[in-house]
């Protein structure tokens, strides 16, 4: 392993455990890390795409096992955002314009969260004319723009759930979780298509995730009550509004 990459080590592991306790990946955090250490995006898209799966897989694991995971709630999310991410992947643009617009609302939506902290509750089943009438659309658009950013798409999932009233927050981690883990692949398969795999970097920072993401998912699935499980929710989406932002400058 490079000894460049020691100092990253520890805070992919730290990310991979703030993310891994609400569903999430951590793919917005490892992409502000990495462009911030001087590597190219196009570069290290399937890296990041790589570490994401790892999480959210053992996340999901720790989800579904405490309950959580609601495949009717997924299933119209998933059915257009997989071919959506694989499009995204294959497209060749500058994310500065999506980075901005996506910023702007993340940031307002992680306010949301770590403010106003009334945890949501649980909510009545919505019908399933509402959920896909909603979510098939919406789930194209996702996985386009997963696709695109390089990342797994919970990030925006994750809000969307919680604001519609269709989840409380150990659900949409859930969710989300599944969700990510099924854009990603589709989204790393269109950029290994493009482009190789540097395993000199994925394998370290594999192993760092692999440490950090099951803690960081075992607490948020067993232990953190909702309200907190919110605020940290909003901590992660602020995070990763304001590294969209940073995109900008």
């Amino acid at each position: 392993m490079p000894s460049d990459l020691l100092w990253l080590l520890p805070l992919f592991l730290i990310a991979a455990m703030l993310y891994a306790s609400v569903g999430h990946g951590g793919a917005s955090a490892y992409l502000a890390i990495l462009v911030l250490s001087g590597f190219a995006r196009q570069e290290i898209a399937p890296t990041v795409l790589i570490l994401n799966i790892l999480v959210t897989t053992t996340g999901f694991v720790n989800y579904f096992r405490a309950g959580h995971f609601s495949t009717r709630l997924l299933l119209p999310f998933i059915a257009t955002s997989i071919p959506g991410a694989y499009l995204g992947g294959m497209v060749s643009l500058p994310a500065q314009v999506f980075s901005g617009i996506l910023g702007g609302v993340l940031f307002i939506a992680g306010l949301r969260f770590v403010f106003f902290t009334k945890p949501i509750p649980p909510p009545p089943a919505a019908g399933l004319r509402r959920i896909y009438g909603i979510g098939l659309p919406v789930g194209l658009i996702l996985g386009f723009l997963a696709g695109l950013v390089g990342i797994g798409g919970g990030i925006f999932l994750s809000p969307l759930l919680l604001v519609m009233g269709w989840a409380d927050a150990k659900r949409t981690a859930a969710v989300s979780a599944a969700f990510i883990i099924l854009n990603s692949l589709s989204g790393l398969l269109a950029h290994t298509l493009r482009g190789g795999i540097n395993f000199e970097l994925a394998l370290p920072l594999g192993l760092a995730v692999l440490i950090g993401g099951p803690i960081g998912s075992w607490w948020g699935a067993f232990k953190v009550p909702p309200k907190i499980l919110q605020q940290i929710l909003g901590i992660v989406l602020l995070t990763a509004s304001l590294k969209m932002i940073h995109d900008l400058l």
